[in-house]
């Protein structure tokens, strides 16, 4: 790491040795294959650690890509490994292993049996294509749709991003299909918004699909049995201001900031660090 001023958003050296193997093998097989290609490259002056700082500080802060502070790396270089590292799904990665080691620091299996499953539609910025954005009918909200699944920990296991006119169904139905990259999981809890299709495509993968109602008899607030869970990821998600609103001009890039704020708060929980709020950081 360069000699800086260190913002709120970097990481301590403990949570870069958590990221440091994945993206450093990830880096040392790209130039491999070039090596192979035949196309002679430099070896890379730039850090990796104060790239992956300069991501987080964009999502964090909720600024804009060209904002970025003069004392990191270029925008546009920052900008390509963000975009290299989401296509190529090193942040998905990141957070399975991520999600392996807390899982075990609380003494659980590191492969979940169960999930929660939950949607929140979100306001798009200006910039957002007008095809990817949809009418939420319900919640009157023009933006996209937010998919997530976690597990009873509330740790993120899957999560999808689309136009917020597409249906809870359809969004749950991609959600388990991500998951049934992990076998263990048999059980997912989901609200009265996933009905008979998701139901069954999760029959399908061999996943019992249960929904929990709110408790009719009892108006207003009241905390809903197992679906909390997912609801509490939601809004620890929502610490990070790039997620207050949905900025991403591609749903694949606003699906990697929500794998990157997840990977920001699953590094603090494995170091025991602590996640500042906006009125302290």
């Amino acid at each position: 790491m360069t000699a800086r001023r260190p913002y709120p958003s970097d990481l301590s050296d403990a949570r870069w040795a958590l990221l440091e193997p994945t993206l450093s093998a990830w880096r040392a097989a790209r130039m491999q294959a070039r090596a192979r290609a035949g196309i002679t490259v430099a070896d890379p002056s730039t850090s990796l650690r104060d790239i992956f700082d300069a991501i987080l500080y964009v999502n964090r802060t909720g600024i804009a890509w060209k904002y970025l502070p003069h004392d990191f790396p270029p925008r546009t270089t920052v900008y390509y490994y963000f975009s290299a590292w989401a296509r190529e799904g090193i942040f998905e990665q990141l957070g399975i292993e991520l999600t392996g080691l807390a899982r075990t620091r609380e003494g659980r299996n590191p492969e979940p049996s169960a999930c929660v499953i939950d949607s929140q539609s979100v306001k798009t910025s200006t910039n957002v294509p007008l095809d990817t954005q949809g009418i939420d009918a319900a919640k009157k909200i023009v933006g996209r749709k937010r998919g997530i699944l976690t597990d009873t920990l509330g740790l993120l296991l899957a999560t999808t991003v689309a136009a917020a006119d597409l249906s809870d169904n359809a969004i749950g139905q991609t959600l388990l299909t991500q998951a049934s990259h992990l076998p263990t999981i048999t059980k997912a809890w989901v609200d009265t918004g996933f009905k008979n299709a998701a139901i069954e495509h999760g029959a399908r993968l061999g996943i019992d699909v249960e929904v929990v109602p709110r408790r009719a008899h009892q108006p207003g607030f009241h905390v809903v049995k197992r679906r909390w869970v997912v609801e509490r990821t939601l809004g620890w998600l929502m610490l990070h201001r790039r997620l207050a609103r949905d900025y991403g001009t591609r749903p694949d890039h606003a699906t990697a900031m929500i794998r990157l704020a997840s990977i920001d708060n699953l590094t603090r929980r494995i170091t025991g660090e602590t996640t500042p709020n906006w009125r302290y950081a």
